[in-house]
């Protein structure tokens, strides 16, 4: 099971606003969705590709919601 501290820690790299990219949640510090990263992997990019072509994402940030992602889904 996720702990709250787990999950405060990835949506540490995270952040809504209503008056940015449309209130959409973003990589924290960028306007980079967090959907264009699920839907560059559903198209067949790799994480190095999409870190390369959205270069203010930080690997860490990417890594923090995919351990996030994958925890939510065992819990489910």
């Amino acid at each position: 099971m996720v702990t709250l501290m787990e999950n405060a820690t990835a949506l540490d790299m995270l952040e809504r606003h209503p008056d940015k990219v449309s209130g959409a949640w973003v990589f924290k510090g960028t306007r980079v969705p967090v959907s264009a990263f699920f839907e560059n992997l559903k198209d067949g990019a790799s994480v190095d590709q999409f870190l390369e072509w959205f270069p203010g994402v930080a690997r860490s940030q990417v890594g923090a919601l995919l351990d996030y992602e994958q925890q939510a889904a065992f819990d489910f």
